[in-house]
């Protein structure tokens, strides 16, 4: 099982998402990454948002996590991060994601889109201890 974390990062009643595009189907993942050997969670937000977005980031508390689970695939534990940007504004590096674009999504509706992890619901409801459990993550090809 990887590790994956991620960073939440709200403005305005919106979350930063990156916009991916598998098969017909728009997905958004929120921004983090694979830690590198001997680096931490944190560490590697950090470096991932400024490598992949240009931005300087606090990262606060852990606040969800939960597995990803696909049969015959790789399975995932996603820890989320509830995060501020201290510097700069979200613009994409492709030589360092394959994202198509920055996208602000409405908090508000977060469960109607196709979340990478599937974790709408989750943010607008963090649970107390904020372990999920299984996620339910739908298949993108």
């Amino acid at each position: 099982m990887t590790v994956r974390p991620a960073l939440l990062l709200r403005r305005a009643g919106t979350l930063l998402t990156l916009r991916y595009r598998y098969g017909t189907a728009d997905v958004y993942g929120l921004p983090g990454g694979n830690p590198d050997p001997g680096e931490t969670l944190t560490e590697t937000l950090v470096r991932e948002l400024r490598e992949e977005l240009g931005l300087t980031v606090r990262v606060g508390a852990l606040v969800l996590a939960g597995e990803v689970i696909f049969p015959g695939k790789k399975e995932a534990l996603h820890c989320l991060f509830e995060g501020e940007i201290e510097a700069g504004e979200p613009v994409l590096n492709p030589t360092e994601t394959s994202a198509l674009e920055v996208t602000w999504l409405p908090l508000s509706q977060l469960p109607t889109f196709n979340l990478y992890p599937n974790v709408g619901a989750a943010i607008l409801s963090i649970p107390p201890g904020g372990y999920l459990g299984r996620i339910d993550q739908p298949w993108f090809e």
